[in-house]
């Protein structure tokens, strides 16, 4: 019986030491938002989910039921979608006057994004970097007082034509909200 006990001991400490180096939890990621994306018609058709980086909001998007074909994919001022037009998320984001398009001299507003093809399976992930952009409080937050949401038009984006790139319909829209 006194043999066994100082073998429990060493078992005891040596778990001990064991927990006391192990390391530290990794730090909490940065606070993330999210967007379910529907149609007109309220069908959901994608997710998107946003991340703070140090270059901007990384934007992942998992488009499931969306039309074979070019679209073009914007950030828009205001988070309200209300179907089937979406005219209440207003006009793409924009802090510092800049006009629409990658290829316009006086663009890109901070809510444009490139265009997405989406195969005929109709499924599609992508993601694109918001380069400027944030979820903290500031100038170039996606939180602003009235809120951002994204938008799937039906056309593709021509990078030029002030106001939208002519990218035709707003076809999809999702409120972005901070991920809980």
């Amino acid at each position: 019986m006194k043999a066994a006990m100082p073998f429990a001991t060493l078992v005891l400490l040596g778990g001990l030491t064991s927990f006391a180096q192990a390391p530290a939890p990794a730090p909490s990621p940065a606070p993330g938002a999210k967007a379910i994306i529907a149609d007109g018609t309220g069908k959901t058709v994608s997710e998107a989910a946003f991340s703070d980086t140090p270059r901007g909001v990384l934007v992942r998007l998992d488009l499931r039921d969306v039309a074979a074909g070019p679209h073009g994919l914007h950030i828009h001022t205001v988070g309200k979608c209300e179907g089937p037009t979406f005219q209440t998320a207003g006009g793409h984001f924009e802090t510092s006057g800049h006009e629409h398009g990658f290829m316009n001299p006086k663009g890109a507003h901070l809510g444009d994004l490139p265009n997405i093809t989406v195969p005929a399976s109709k499924q599609l992930s992508a993601e694109y970097l918001l380069s400027g952009a944030t979820l903290q409080a500031g100038a170039n937050s996606l939180f602003d007082a009235d809120g951002s949401a994204i938008i799937v038009h039906a056309g593709k984006d021509d990078y030029t034509t002030n106001p939208a790139g002519n990218a035709g319909d707003r076809f999809a829209c999702g409120t972005i909200t901070a991920s809980k």
